[in-house]
């Protein structure tokens, strides 16, 4: 637990000498920020919008009309400021830019590893 009480993923080895903190596998929890699991998704799914709307040469004009958001929204959430918006509402910007999402659900098998959300 990190001072904040918030569970941190990392942990701390000794590398050449110095304590080195090796980060988990979900920086937001690593740093503290509540919801990590749900803001790490999120930011998966803002990176994939962004790189969508990269290879369309779209603007951010263009995009916050087909989502029905106006453009300063669209570039607080590419600059990582997307607390506002759900996971729902992300997905369904994804299929605005004629993606498929498709949500998929397994039995975890990594033992090494607590069960996850992912988006791939």
């Amino acid at each position: 637990m990190s001072k904040k009480g918030y569970e941190v993923g990392g942990r701390n080895v000794f590398v050449g000498g110095r304590n080195v903190f090796v980060g988990g596998r979900n920086v937001f929890r690593d740093i503290g920020v509540p919801n990590a699991d749900e803001h790490l998704v999120k930011a998966q799914l803002v990176f994939k919008i962004d790189t969508i709307m990269k290879k369309l040469h779209m603007k951010q004009t263009e995009a916050a009309a087909l989502f029905g958001v106006r453009q300063p929204d669209i570039s607080k959430m590419l600059r990582g400021e997307f607390r506002q918006f759900s996971v729902e509402r992300l997905l369904r910007f994804l299929v605005k830019l004629d993606q498929d999402v498709e949500i998929v659900v397994r039995a975890h098998r990594d033992r090494r590893n607590a069960p996850a959300l992912h988006v791939s």
